[in-house]
């Protein structure tokens, strides 16, 4: 079965989806019901013109907007942080006296950004028209999440390249608003390519 078969036709018909290291399928076999909440915020948004066309600061209330489709559901924002403990190995008949012992501390030796919204172990970011650097602070935050094992799948909403057409119909303005270097799929896909987001 095609990947392409997880994910409602309802959404694939208005959104551009990206399974990266089969997140479709470890989402819908292990997380099925937040899975039914992202799918069911992302039928309940809706973007128009006035959104678009609105000057500086809109940003914002397209990302509540959304915000305000999973928060009551509890997706919460959470940052991760963590200080390292380093230990030294004795020999076994020492190990049992100096065990715990602790060499030194590294503290906050992971200290990631926040991601928008966490629940049962998925990560989601929410990104309309940022610089497009911040994929990469995304992508370090659910790396970190992942590798202290504080997530099992991350999903990333940004913008489709399809909307470069109505972005020029609008005007120049408008246009120069949604520029190459803010974020959007293009910016994200080879980030990806490259293991940016690790596992």
């Amino acid at each position: 079965m095609s990947w392409k078969a997880l994910v409602p036709t309802g959404l694939t018909d208005r959104y551009e989806v990206l399974n990266h290291r089969h997140a479709a399928e470890i989402l819908s076999s292990a997380f099925p019901e937040s899975l039914r909440e992202i799918y069911a915020a992302l039928s309940d948004f809706a973007l128009t013109t006035e959104d678009i066309r609105k000057p500086g600061g809109n940003q914002s209330e397209i990302t509540d907007r959304f915000a305000s489709l999973l928060r009551p559901r509890g997706w919460i924002e959470t940052r991760i942080s963590a200080d390292l403990v380093v230990r030294e190995a004795y020999g076994r008949a020492a190990r049992k006296e100096r065990r715990g012992e602790p060499k030194f501390t590294k503290e906050a030796f992971i200290d990631g950004h926040r991601i928008d919204f966490v629940k049962d172990r998925i990560a989601l970011d929410f990104e309309w028209n940022s610089k497009d650097q911040t994929f990469d602070r995304d992508l370090v935050a659910f790396r970190a999440f992942y590798e202290c094992d504080a997530i099992a799948a991350g999903v990333l909403i940004t913008r489709s390249a399809e909307l470069d057409r109505l972005f020029a119909a609008l005007g120049p303005e408008v246009k120069a608003k949604y520029g190459a270097s803010t974020t959007w799929m293009g910016k994200l896909k080879y980030r990806l390519d490259a293991g940016r987001g690790g596992g």
